[in-house]
């Protein structure tokens, strides 16, 4: 069964790489956002099983992004993966006190990504 996941990413690049990448190699319908505000639209609207959230983006950043995912009744059971290009051993613990499922670090593995995520939601 195909599975949805919302990417949340203000680089059109990583985003258009992370959704081939997942398309490719993983059973994954895969919906985008380019902002945290159209991310939370789209994540109340489709209701994904799984969110891949960037952490640094102009506006509201990817904290603040999974705090209002978090609030709202209708998507605070969606998992939600960090993705961050923060690799410090201090910055990845203080990600991973928050409710999140996982973190995963910029630049990633193409090739294991999808295995990443089913991992990390299952």
């Amino acid at each position: 069964m195909m599975k949805r996941i919302l990417i949340i990413d203000d680089e059109d690049d990583i985003r258009e790489a992370t959704q081939v990448c997942l398309e490719v190699t993983g059973d994954w319908e895969v919906l985008t956002a380019s902002s945290g505000n159209e991310g939370l639209m789209k994540a109340e609207i489709e209701r994904p099983d799984a969110i891949l959230l960037d952490v640094m983006m102009p506006g509201m950043d990817g904290i603040t992004t999974f705090q209002e995912l978090q609030t709202n009744p209708a998507t605070q059971h969606i998992p939600v993966i960090l993705l961050t290009a923060k690799a410090q051993t201090a910055e990845q613990r203080e990600l991973t006190q928050l409710n999140v499922v996982a973190v995963i670090t910029k630049p990633y593995d193409p090739f294991s990504l999808s295995a990443q995520l089913n991992q990390a939601i299952t």
